[in-house]
C-alpha cells in the first residue's frame, strides 16, 4: 500500500509542473488534459475555455509520486495542515533545493542545522504548497 499526495492547483498546474521540474528535477509521467478526456466532465463544471488545463498528471520526485490536478478551476488555492517532507542526499542538495522552492514564497523556518538532521528547513512556496526539507537525518 501507498500513500501518495494529490495537489489540486486551481488552474495554475502547468505552471506547478515547470517550477516543480526546475526546483526539485520533478519528471512529468503522465499527463492529461481535460480535453483529451474520453468523457467530457458534466456540464457546468468547469469555466469556459478550460480544455487545455490539466486534468491529472503524475510527477516523479526522486522515487516518489505526486498527483497535480488543476481541478475546476475555480480560483486561489489553499494547502492548510499539511506540507510535503523532502529528502535531499546531503546538504548541498537540500539548499539548492530550497532555495528553488523558497523562489517566489515565503521561508517559515530558514535551512540549518537542527538536533535530527544536519539540513533542516520550512517554507511555503509560491503557490501555496508547504515543504519541509530535510537532509542527514
Amino acid at each position: 500500500m501507498r500513500i501518495e499526495p494529490y495537489v489540486f492547483f486551481n488552474g495554475r498546474a502547468e505552471e506547478a509542473i515547470e517550477f516543480y521540474q526546475r526546483a526539485v528535477g520533478a519528471q512529468t509521467k503522465m499527463l492529461l488534459r481535460f480535453d483529451e478526456a474520453p468523457d467530457p466532465p458534466p456540464p457546468g463544471t468547469m469555466p469556459e475555455g478550460s480544455g487545455r488545463k490539466i486534468m491529472h498528471a503524475e510527477l516523479r520526485i526522486g522515487e516518489s509520486a505526486v498527483m497535480v490536478s488543476d481541478g475546476y478551476c475555480g480560483g486561489s488555492t489553499e494547502f492548510k495542515g499539511i506540507s510535503l517532507s523532502l529528502t535531499a542526499a546531503d546538504d548541498a542538495e537540500a539548499a539548492r533545493m530550497f532555495a528553488a522552492l523558497a523562489e517566489g514564497g515565503q521561508v517559515q523556518m530558514p535551512l540549518g542545522k537542527s538536533f535530527f538532521a544536519s539540513s533542516f528547513g520550512m517554507l511555503t512556496d509560491r503557490f501555496g504548497v508547504g515543504w519541509m526539507v530535510v537532509a542527514g537525518v
